[in-house]
């Protein structure tokens, strides 16, 4: 399909301002702060189009850099890569190869070095490998020897994939938020911590960060060891020592046998007022396992006003936002959004940049969760609907259990964090 037919946006890009012209017409300027890059801001501006439009957007931009044309979806993904600079009137189309929209260095080369060509595109490449397809038709003919180009939706799961498999340089922590009980917050938590484990290699833990009743445990695999944050707080220090060794941490964690992260469960037999967690006790945690974890997914309980909550806000790289399809869920997800954006800066940049997870509960309403999709869109980096799976009901969660769709949509949500996760 021609890229003609999507809608078309413009940016017209003057330092690090631009003025955005919408596909219905209408124009706006905006401006990137200090620590931002203009054409970011450019494309997650593209991206709430797309959103409205439930489809990708073209955005032409023209200015500093020459132009360039760029396909942005409604996660804020580019599709295709954008254009090369081209002569004015020249075709694009979304299968056409294209050079990257590459920052400009930030200094100069030197007197006595060559200034590179503007036109020069780089030989070298790092394309999303996708490989041919094993099962059904397309796995039949290549079974013998007749290679069917990957699909549209092949092409876009093999992106998802490679954005969970990244490794990032640090600890990234994801918290998994919600105000109201019963909306998805624990099957959230599995879910993006498997995808993330089978895909990026393990060394991902999965926080039951309750003070009350945190059902984490209940619904994954026990280890070896009966333990729980509470047995990890006292140790938390010698795991710290130059000594310790990853495997010193084994005894306190429950590890998933088939998806391959690790559990950090709470008692929920215990009251709240005997599992209450100070902040500076919080902090020692989090020092000590981000030792030994690359990625922390954060299951939340429901008291926005304890010390752990509160401090597990302070320090998460990403936000994610579960509901269902009730207006109660929605609504509790909806307002803690707008308390975030009043609290501090940090937390408005968080929720601004939440993936927000639209859950059914029931077989049917697709049609509902739809319109649950389009009311969050505006206000978050990115919304993904989940659909029902009677896997996710009650009993072990655990990736393989569920339909191929359900699990097709869980990889799009995980791939939706990573990428909030790149920026950071």
């Amino acid at each position: 399909m021609s890229i003609d037919t999507q809608p078309r946006a413009y940016a017209l890009v003057t330092g690090p301002s631009a003025t955005f012209t919408a596909p219905d017409g209408s124009t706006e300027p905006i401006a990137a702060s200090p620590d931002e890059d203009i054409r970011q801001v450019i494309i997650h501006r593209a991206a709430a189009e797309a959103r409205r439009h439930r489809t990708a957007v073209e955005l032409v931009t023209t200015g500093d850099r020459g132009e360039h044309h760029l396909l942005v979806t409604p996660d804020g993904s580019v599709v295709a890569p954008p254009a090369t600079r081209r002569r004015a009137g020249a075709p694009t189309h979304v299968g056409e190869e294209v050079s990257e929209w590459v920052p400009e260095p930030p200094t100069a080369p030197p007197d006595d070095t060559p200034e590179p060509s503007p036109h020069r595109a780089s030989f070298i490449t790092t394309p999303v490998s996708v490989g041919h397809a094993r099962t059904g038709w397309r796995g039949f003919l290549a079974h013998i020897g007749l290679i069917v180009p990957p699909s549209r939706a092949q092409q876009q799961r093999a992106r998802d994939e490679h954005a969970v498999s990244q490794q990032w340089a640090g600890c990234r922590t994801i918290a998994v938020v919600n105000g109201k009980g019963g909306v998805g917050k624990t099957m959230t938590t599995a879910m993006i911590a498997a995808v993330f484990a089978r895909f990026g290699g393990g060394t991902v833990l999965a926080w039951d960060n309750n003070d009350t009743r945190g059902t984490l445990g209940w619904r994954t695999e026990a280890g070896l060891y009966d333990t729980t944050v509470r047995d990890l707080l006292p140790a938390a220090h010698g795991l710290l020592q130059a000594s310790s060794s990853v495997s010193d941490i084994a005894q306190y964690v429950h590890h998933q046998s088939v998806d391959r992260y690790d559990v950090l469960r709470s008692n929920p037999e215990l009251l709240a007022t005997d599992q209450r967690i100070s902040r500076d006790d919080f902090d020692l945690l989090v020092q000590a396992v981000s030792r030994y974890y690359r990625i922390i997914v954060f299951d939340s309980g429901n008291d926005e006003s304890a010390d752990r909550w509160l401090r597990m806000i302070d320090g998460a790289t990403q936000l994610v936002i579960p509901t269902i399809t009730t207006p109660e869920s929605a609504e509790s997800a909806s307002l803690l959004l707008d308390a975030l954006r009043q609290r501090d800066e940090r937390s408005r940049s968080l929720a601004e940049n939440a993936v927000v997870v639209v859950t059914q509960p029931e077989p049917a309403g697709g049609v509902v969760a739809r319109s649950y999709v389009d009311a969050f869109a505006d206000g978050v980096r990115a919304v993904q609907s989940v659909p029902f799976d009677a896997a996710l009901r009650s009993g072990p969660l655990r990736l393989d259990d569920l339909r191929g769709p359900t699990r097709d949509a869980w990889i799009r949500v995980a791939a939706a964090v990573a990428r909030g996760l790149d920026e950071s």
